[in-house]
């Protein structure tokens, strides 16, 4: 017995002497060790933040550390622990550790060391001098063998995981979507929105290889024991600026298990001119295949067939009801703060659900977490601001932006009355703080407001509004299992004014309410293998509409629509599994659940007969939270990639969608008057089943990529609206829309040329969408049930972009657009009805506009690359419509004097020059 217990004391000691029981996260240090070994103590420093020690072994070697401490910071306990010895430390503002004999590094220079008048070769806002050492600090980094996980004498047979961050060395921002892998065997994944990675490899010996776009390669030696982390920095690539980058990666498109996605990057967007010379995100992707709009001064997107509504737009997770200022002119996001924006369209992933035919998620940058910077630009029309910095060093950043306009002074200067007296503005405010709480945790909270007031030379002012705030916590509960939380809220109203007569003097308002949570979680058992699984529940708050006098002498009625409110729920889940290096296959399943709720009147109506007012038959009162229809579904997820050779794949995908929330509008286009409605029991929710096969190839060593994709969607339960009948402020709306099913197939190329001065892409798209309403025999039913033309429906859509780099400082872009004119319904004839001349209209959708042709041409110059200056600047000029060609946006007929008369409204109908200048600091 007294062996036993002497042997477990030996063992006791044993593990003592050799592990310790230090813990670090990265702002102290606690617990006790003894007689541990300096490397033994480094590794248990590194693992668990992000520190990095550089030293001699043969320094180090005799070393022993015995140490009891507690919430000490790690100056204050290297100080200690190194105090009997003839070993210094230095500790620079990246958290690199330099341990030495008898003299301490330096980590900073004096100033002055680097007095320079030249043009120096870079663009970005911090030094020559800096770039230098930190592109030497990361030469030693990738010197360096780490170790990973708990040292062992042998290294074990089998896998092991490593996982960490990779960030921006300079900025401390994560960088999304870099690649990190070793080529033998060909084991690789790509960073999540939070710059995190995992990665499960053989244990032993290898060289882990880094790649992003705009970001110099980097790679790490490390030998693999067991499970463990490794954060890793990357500085920016300056030989890149040598060509403008339109690229993710060279082989992503091809290697990639999705389809239907594409991505676009701040440095892409850019590069393309639009109207009044600030650079709009919504435009761009209008540029993509299988991407539409009905016309010029509309972000209102229609993708592979699908009308405004069936897209989620989400920003930072936050719903996004309306996506633009100024009636479509501008778009809703600061293009300073974003970084990239992923549009899925077809291949969904199954956390992503709530609307048929597209979702558009925008990020924005984290902000700099290293040192204060900011940014900027004065247009004709617009003014923008951005600031950003740490709130705590390396950990906490802040980002403050702010965008203007100031056009009512443009207008006053118009010579034509109906111009001079319009009045158009808009602002938006976006805050974002980032919180990096430890190696395991971290926050984000975003914030945004918007608000635009119009008034067109008339007595009625438009006013809308959006409100967005979002938090959003990761938490890594294990190196390969991981969840993000999000809470979000998302708020629209608009307000039209009109008081040009006291006696008619009116307000309408509208609004709607979002409050969404969530939770996501990624589980990575290897690189081959990846699921994940959620949950998420929104709540709907709809405000239909209320009209009431303005003013006491006002003599029109109130009138308001009941609000309404519904719950939608869903589960899902996904699997992605690579089955050989060729093959790899992804399913999933979402359940969605929605829930009607009161308090709320339903109408009741005869039974057999349509939906109709005259055959209403009584109301049934529902109270608070009562559950008046119930509805619920299965989403299904699948796609299919292979790769017979490393350059061409082909894909395959099928998905279904549900939408219980739908836009009711009697225009094609997006519009501040546009009424949000919830599925009840007379309004089923839209559902899509879509089919889609692709192909993609990469030419010329990956200099030009081209893809082809095909796709086929039914449609069932799309709202169309009956003739004659109003949408504003109708308390049964269920009598003015008819329900429709529909189908939607096409056809889209991309070619991209990456790489070279000249580069870009072009795009083609054949598409059509026809409607036909659900139940034919419908005294009400279109074209007499047979099939139609949506209003969206334009066959033909074809976009050109083109970027010329003459230098580092000078380039030229060009754009040109053609697309088919979207449908309309001509007047036939003519009766009279109680003395009215009236028109009698053709079969809904049987006539088209003129196609719509425009080209656009920009020019950006850089300033000097100096480094002593104030900021860093550039100049864009650019002319929308170079051709001045009047497309028309719409047609529509007046009786006048007994005839019917035809007119086309363009929006604009001649050249629009404009120049922005940008500065950044």
């Amino acid at each position: 017995m007294r062996a036993l217990l002497f042997c477990i004391f030996l063992l006791l000691v044993f593990q003592s002497r050799s592990f310790g029981q230090l813990t670090f996260d990265g702002r102290v240090v606690n617990g006790s060790c003894t007689d541990l070994k300096f490397d033994e103590l480094v590794r248990t420093l590194e693992a668990s933040s992000d520190y990095y020690f550089y030293y001699t072994k043969a320094d180090t070697d005799s070393v022993r550390i015995t140490a009891q401490v507690r919430n000490q910071p790690l100056t204050n306990f290297l100080t200690e622990v190194l105090r009997e010895t003839d070993l210094k430390f230095a500790i620079d503002t990246r958290h690199h550790v330099f341990i030495t004999k008898e003299r301490p590094i330096i980590t900073s220079l004096p100033i002055g060391v680097f007095e320079v008048d030249q043009d120096v070769d870079t663009s970005i806002s911090y030094s020559f001098h800096d770039r230098e050492i930190t592109a030497r600090l990361l030469s030693t980094a990738e010197n360096k063998v780490y170790d990973i996980g708990v040292k062992t004498y042998r290294i074990r047979e089998g896998v092991a995981t490593v996982s960490g961050y990779v960030r921006n060395i300079v900025t401390g921002e994560p960088v999304v979507g870099a690649a990190v892998f070793i080529e033998k065997p060909s084991i690789g994944v790509a960073t999540d929105a939070l710059g995190y990675y995992t990665l499960t490899l053989p244990r032993g010996r290898h060289t882990l290889k880094v790649r992003s776009v705009g970001m110099r390669e980097g790679h790490r030696q490390i030998v693999l024991y067991s499970n463990g982390k490794l954060n890793i920095e990357l500085i920016e690539n300056i030989v890149a600026l040598k060509e403008i980058q339109v690229k993710s990666d060279l082989d992503a498109t091809v290697a990639s298990n999705q389809m239907g996605v594409s991505k676009l990057t701040i440095t892409t967007m850019k590069q393309v001119p639009t109207a009044f010379g600030e650079t709009d995100a919504l435009r761009v992707v209008l540029t993509l295949p299988g991407v539409k709009s009905v016309g010029e001064s509309s972000t209102g997107l229609n993708v592979r067939g699908g009308s405004t509504d069936q897209n989620l737009i989400l920003f930072n997770d936050a719903t996004v009801y309306n996506p633009s200022h100024l009636f479509g002119f501008f778009s809703a996001f600061n293009p300073d703060i974003l970084k990239e924006i992923e549009l899925y369209k077809s291949d969904m992933p199954a956390r992503l659900g709530g609307r048929l035919s597209s979702v558009l998620d925008i990020s924005t940058r984290e902000g700099n977490k290293k040192k204060f910077a900011g940014s900027g630009g004065i247009g004709l029309l617009t003014g923008r601001l951005t600031l950003e910095g740490p709130l705590i060093k390396e950990r906490t950043s802040l980002m403050v932006s702010g965008r203007s306009s100031y056009s009512n002074w443009l207008l006053k200067q118009v010579s034509d009355v109906r111009y001079n007296q319009s009045r158009a503005s808009f602002y938006d405010v976006n805050v974002q703080v980032n919180h990096e709480i430890n190696q395991r945790n971290s926050l984000t909270l975003t914030g945004y407001l918007s608000n635009d007031q119009f008034k067109f030379n008339s007595d009625t002012v438009y006013r809308y509004q959006s409100q967005l705030a979002a938090l959003k916590w990761k938490r890594i509960f294990h190196p390969k299992l991981f969840g993000t939380f999000t809470a979000s809220y998302s708020r629209y109203r608009y307000d039209i004014q009109g008081d040009q007569f006291p006696e008619n003097a009116y307000q309408l308002k509208f609004g709607i309410r979002q409050y969404n949570v969530k939770a996501d979680m990624s589980y990575i058992p290897n690189t081959r293998h990846t699921m994940d699984m959620g949950i998420s529940s929104i709540l709907y708050k709809v405000y239909p509409g209320s009209f009431f006098p303005k003013g006491e002498a006002s003599l029109v009625m109130p009138e308001e629509v009941q609000p309404e409110q519904g719950l939608e729920t869903a589960l899902y889940f996904s699997e992605r599994y690579d089955i050989t290096p060729k093959l790899a296959i992804t399913g999933g399943l979402r359940v969605s659940m929605f829930q009607y709720l009161g308090p709320k009147q339903v109408a009741q109506y005869a039974e057999n007969l349509p939906f109709d007012k005259q055959y209403i038959t009584g109301f049934r009162s529902y109270g608070s939270g009562a559950i008046i229809q119930h509805y619920m579904g299965p989403e299904y997820r699948f796609s299919l990639r292979y790769m017979p050779t490393p350059t061409l794949s082909v894909k395959a995908g099928f998905n279904t969608t549900r939408q219980y929330i739908q836009m009711l509008s009697n225009t094609a286009a997006i519009s501040p008057t546009d009424v949000w409605k919830l599925s009840d029991p007379y309004l089923k929710p839209q559902q899509g089943t879509q089919y889609s096969l692709g192909v993609y190839k990469n030419l010329r060593a990956g200099v030009i990529e081209l893809s082809v994709e095909g796709y086929y969607k039914d449609l069932k339960n799309v709202l169309d609206y009956k003739s004659g009948d109003s949408l504003i402020l109708n308390k049964q709306i269920e009598t003015a829309v008819i329900s429709t099913i529909g189908q939607a197939y096409g056809v889209e190329v991309l070619l991209k040329k990456l790489r070279g001065k000249l580069n870009g892409w072009a795009s083609y798209t054949y598409s059509r969408t026809l409607l036909r309403a659900s139940d034919p025999s419908l005294p009400d039913a279109p074209n007499r049930g047979k099939f139609y033309p949506a209003n969206y429906d334009k066959p033909h859509d074809f976009s050109l972009i083109s970027n010329y780099k003459v230098n580092r400082r000078l380039s030229f872009s060009f754009n040109f657009t053609y697309s088919t004119g979207r449908p309309y319904t001509p007047p036939v004839g003519k009766y009279v009805m109680d003395g009215v001349v009236r028109p009698y209209y053709a079969d809904r959708n049987q006539n088209r506009i003129p196609d719509y042709i425009r080209a656009d041409f920009g020019i950006n110059i850089e300033g000097n690359h100096r480094v002593r200056k104030l900021a860093h600047s550039s100049w864009t000029l650019s002319v929308y419509n170079l051709l001045g060609r009047k497309n028309p946006y719409s047609v529509y007929f007046v009786t006048e004097n007994g005839k019917i008369n035809g007119y086309q409204l363009s929006i604009f109908g001649q050249p629009i020059p404009s120049i922005t200048y940008n500065f950044k600091f």
